[in-house]
């Protein structure tokens, strides 16, 4: 089963970071975001990506296509420009299998969806779609089942976001008892980990988001929420990406589902 990751937009609220490269290319510890989701699915099973690029794609390119060099001893001879790799010495090794699939610079993500129809394979019945910016300890086999049960169209992952405010906790005579600072939510939104039926495409329009297409789905009882209680985080501001890097750098980072 593929899964599709959007790689495409500018970042604008990150562009101290975005200025230089594509917002999935901001590094969390010493890889990118996006290498950390893909590590993700890749440690659930799910090692075929399908990256819809847009904006820098180039720095996307070059970042998987050099990894052999940035992972491994090898020799460089300056004069002929010949190397040699010392590939059993290499500190990491990864399964992917990626299909880099320039969608346009200013492409909106569902559109940026339908031009990787194309590169579903005709035997898939379905496909998997995120963000290149959010990180989850959520099991991805479960959430396929999941949606396999219940047999619509769509699937969305359902999270609990976190207040950006600290709350305030009254007693009674207009008296506060406590703070809470920027708790999570009981609330529900869409966590960004999707899987779809290829029918889901005749729901995308051209110059149109996901999300248009995803309310056409719920019109139709046609769109299922699989709730996850446990860890998401989502990099959408410079303060979130240094918090994201202190928890890798913590004992045990809550989306380290893999060795």
């Amino acid at each position: 089963m593929k899964t599709i990751i959007l790689c495409g937009g500018t970042g604008t609220r990150l562009k101290e970071e975005t200025e230089f490269k594509p917002k999935p290319m901001i590094y969390v510890g010493r890889k990118p975001v996006l290498w950390h989701i893909m590590k993700i699915y890749s440690h659930h099973g799910f090692n075929e990506f399908i990256l819809a690029l847009g904006y820098k794609a180039d720095y996307i390119k070059d970042f998987f296509l050099n990894q052999k060099a940035f992972t491994s001893d090898f020799t460089l001879d300056t004069t002929t420009y010949k190397k040699k790799f010392h590939l059993e010495n290499r500190s990491e090794v990864d399964d992917f299998k990626i299909t880099f699939v320039d969608t346009g610079l200013n492409t909106e993500p569902g559109e940026r969806i339908l031009r990787c129809q194309k590169y579903i394979p005709k035997n898939d019945r379905c496909f998997l779609v995120t963000y290149g910016d959010g990180v989850t300890d959520l099991n991805i086999k479960k959430l396929v089942a999941f949606h396999k049960k219940q047999k619509t169209i769509g699937t969305i992952t359902g999270v609990h976001p976190r207040s950006k405010y600290g709350l305030v906790k009254m007693r009674k005579n207009n008296l506060v008892r406590d703070f809470e600072e920027k708790p999570v939510l009981a609330d529900w939104v869409n966590g960004g980990y999707m899987v779809f039926d290829k029918r889901f495409f005749k729901y995308l329009k051209p110059g149109e988001t996901e999300h248009p297409a995803l309310v056409r789905l719920a019109k139709e009882k046609q769109l299922s929420l699989y709730k996850h209680d446990g860890f998401w985080y989502c990099m959408d501001t410079y303060k979130e990406v240094t918090g994201l890097n202190q928890l890798w750098s913590s004992a045990r980072p809550p989306w380290k589902v893999w060795q």
